[in-house]
């Protein structure tokens, strides 16, 4: 499918996308990992941040985040802020300007999903997650907290053309133990739905999953998400923030994404869910 070449470029100067191509090569520590991570949630602000300011966001000291700059090759965070504002789009349109919080927070999300159209440009790192998952019997798909609804979503619609999905949605002491459960059944990877605020019990699920050899494909919020040093391929999706809790459009759509990658490598998908239409027509399931 070919793309427009000025819509290529306008989701290629992404606030989001510049970030992730600034950060993009460096090594980075846990604690600048975090910053990095705080940036790109905050792209559109981060130019107009002080370092006081940014410490605050990301809650780490005012030190480490001059230490980010430097690391990335920066005097100092003046000198990294100065750049970012010299690469910073043209200044709001009138139309936009006048946009109240509940107009805003849609055009950030559809900012978020042109982010993920480029990301997508390559898609490789999906088809590799689509032949995983495929691969995996069972299939364990973890989300707590937050993200709980899209592992319950994606898991719904999984189930209809994969033999076996598990859906691990509950924290808890057991939790480890229907990882172990997955693990003897034959499971070879596990998809994980990672969002703000991130549990640390997630973290610490999937380096159990890791340490019991399964591959870890997660999708989350950022590159830089805490889940990153415990994910085999991580698959980034931003969310909103604009409003008084976070809005993940992108991360549902990139699931569903996933869903079709998956069905190019399961032979059966098709004919599976023609079994399931027949069914659902036969017990008069849905409304015509």
């Amino acid at each position: 499918m070919g793309v427009d070449r000025d819509t290529e470029a306008g989701v290629a100067d992404s606030p989001a996308t510049r970030l992730q191509a600034l950060f993009e090569g460096h090594r980075l520590t846990p604690t600048q990992r975090r910053i990095a991570h705080s940036m790109v949630r905050r792209a559109a602000d981060v130019p107009f941040l002080s370092s006081v300011e940014l410490a605050e966001l990301a809650g780490v000291s005012q030190p480490s985040v001059t230490r980010f700059a430097v690391a990335l090759g920066f005097d100092g965070y003046p000198a990294l802020r100065r750049h970012l504002r010299e690469v910073a789009p043209a200044e709001q349109t009138a139309e936009s300007a006048s946009y109240n919080e509940y107009q805003q927070a849609v055009e950030a999300e559809i900012e978020n999903l042109r982010h993920l159209a480029e990301l997508l440009s390559d898609p490789r790192p999906v088809q590799r997650a689509g032949r995983l998952l495929a691969a995996s019997r069972p299939l364990p798909v973890l989300g707590l907290r937050a993200a709980a609804s899209q592992a319950y979503g994606f898991a719904y619609f999984a189930a209809k053309v994969h033999p076996d999905v598990r859906l691990l949605h509950e924290g808890g002491s057991t939790l480890p133990d229907r990882v172990d459960a997955a693990v003897r059944a034959g499971a070879s990877a596990l998809l994980c739905f990672a969002l703000p605020r991130h549990p640390r019990e997630v973290v610490d699920a999937l380096s159990y999953a890791k340490e019991a050899g399964l591959t870890v494909v997660t999708v989350a919020d950022s590159a830089f998400a805490p889940v990153a040093k415990v994910s085999d391929l991580l698959l980034p999706a931003a969310v909103g923030t604009g409003l008084a809790f976070d809005t993940a459009c992108a991360p549902m759509l990139l699931g569903r994404v996933l869903l079709e990658a998956m069905c190019d490598d399961l032979p059966d998908a098709q004919a599976r869910l023609e079994e399931f239409d027949t069914k659902a027509a036969a017990r008069g399931l849905f409304v015509e």
